[in-house]
């Protein structure tokens, strides 16, 4: 047995292909850990921008997070019809290229390729802040984790995307049975203190006052809490890869997907406000996580806040996952249009993209070691590519239903016109509140990207 064999797994003939297709529940955890996942950063991401308004800036979580919970409900009905009118797959790259034009096609797709990235550096990022939260004496060692979780995840992709999905799934049904539960106790305490729960271990005291409170600093503590939406495009990328009949299997995944992140990102405002519970410096000593602080005060910090915690810090780094499926098939998908190498869509030895993975990895790498593997610093570049491909993919469906017609032509119209509205006022709002904060280098790379697919197109 060569080396390979026992790192990869024997290699897989082209006629097992279909034997690597994956059902519902694993579709879950395969293209669903991006979304899920931002249920543990995405709310102390707008708590970190609210820090100056001290105590008064927890009142602003439930507000922002049910805006967030509005616009995903309309981006999941869009996507929805996304799925049953493109099943090949390609997502915003197929739909905008197909009914916008060459050019709006290959600003999604950049813009995904960009996101996906930075999807793989944040979540790798807040699953070891989650980990030093926990255990702080691993704060000087965060860049050296942060990659060798990555170089961890990258095997278990390489051995092919059903290999993946099994090990995914637990850590992943864990974290969400560990939140649900916590959500669920805390409800519970909360209706028998009359609103006022007292919490088991007590979180930090809030920072002092140092602003007041103003529509540029809710403005950007809701383009931050908007990274929660990341990752719901990932199904409508990879359709082909579920089981027949695959439309139907996508549909329920992307269901399933959002109706737990709803719950997630709902119960966890909730309870944010209810239990005090505000944001720490993130690079700073005695650093706490918001899901640390809140388990802490609902359960204590006995045996189920650790089995928590663990599940949380797992299904972070995990996260990185979404971007290895889907990132490697957008590369194809590409590929085979001309803008990138024909080598993007050869199958490797476990029928996996291999090169897109490799690519994604090295990239990543390099992100979390100028940043330092800190999740703030990333944040300011996270959104703006999946905000703009959302914006392009519902605004190419609405041209789409006008071509074709048929008896719901006009209600399908309808809903991508509202999620491409939604989504399109959303990206300008992301733009402006962190153009400054490093927004402008995604901004700076978009056109370079697009520069480098043409003259691959050219060559």
């Amino acid at each position: 047995m060569s080396l390979l064999d026992v790192l990869l797994g024997r290699a897989l003939s082209s006629r097992e292909e279909r034997g690597q297709r994956i059902a519902v529940a694993a579709g879950i955890a395969i293209f669903g850990l991006d979304a899920l996942s931002s249920a543990a950063y995405g709310p102390e991401a707008a708590l970190t921008v609210l820090r100056p308004l001290g105590q008064v800036g927890g009142h602003y979580v439930v507000p922002l997070s049910l805006g967030i919970i509005g616009l995903l409900t309309i981006v999941f009905f869009s996507y929805r019809q996304t799925i049953e009118a493109y099943p090949g797959g390609g997502g915003s790259f197929t739909v905008a290229r197909e009914n916008l034009g060459t050019f709006p096609g290959l600003l999604a797709g950049a813009a995904l390729m960009i996101d996906y990235i930075l999807n793989v550096a944040v979540g790798i990022s807040a699953g070891v802040g989650a980990l030093v939260s926990a255990v702080p004496s691993l704060q000087p060692h965060v860049v050296a984790l942060c990659l060798g979780i990555l170089a961890a995840i990258t095997l278990i992709n390489l051995r092919g995307l059903r290999e993946a999905g099994l090990v995914f799934m637990a850590p992943t049904y864990l974290f969400v049975g560990s939140l649900l539960g916590m959500i669920a106790i805390g409800l519970f305490k909360s209706l028998a203190s009359s609103g006022a729960p007292v919490p088991v271990v007590a979180p930090p005291a809030f920072a002092p006052v140092t602003a007041a409170v103003g529509w540029w600093l809710v403005l950007r503590a809701f383009a931050s809490g908007c990274t929660a939406l990341t990752g719901v495009e990932a199904v409508s990328n990879g359709v082909m890869a579920f089981q027949e009949p695959a439309v139907k299997s996508a549909q329920k995944t992307l269901a399933a997907i959002i109706a737990i992140l709803v719950a997630l990102l709902g119960g966890i405002a909730w309870l944010a406000n209810i239990y005090h519970i505000g944001a720490t410096d993130p690079s700073g000593p005695g650093y706490q996580s918001m899901l640390s602080q809140l388990l802490g005060a609902v359960i204590g910090r006995g045996p189920f806040y650790f089995v928590a915690i663990s599940s949380v810090v797992l299904v972070l780094v995990f996260s990185a996952n979404t971007s290895f499926a889907d990132f490697p098939r957008l590369c194809r998908v590409i590929a085979e249009t001309g803008y990138l190498p024909k080598s993007f869509g050869t199958r490797g030895r476990r029928l996996v993209f291999s090169l897109g993975i490799l690519v994604l990895a090295g990239i990543a790498g390099l992100l979390l070691t100028v940043f330092g593997g800190v999740t703030d610093r990333l944040i300011p570049l996270f959104a703006i590519g999946a905000f703009l491909a959302f914006t392009l993919s519902q605004a190419g469906m609405v041209i789409h239903w006008r071509r074709t017609g048929g008896p719901h032509a006009r209600h399908s119209m309808l809903i991508n016109g509202v999620g491409a509205t939604a989504t399109g006022a959303t990206l300008v709002v992301i733009l402006c509140a962190k153009f400054m904060d490093g927004a402008w280098m995604t901004v700076l790379l978009m056109p370079l990207l697009l520069a480098a697919m043409v003259a691959v197109r050219r060559h």
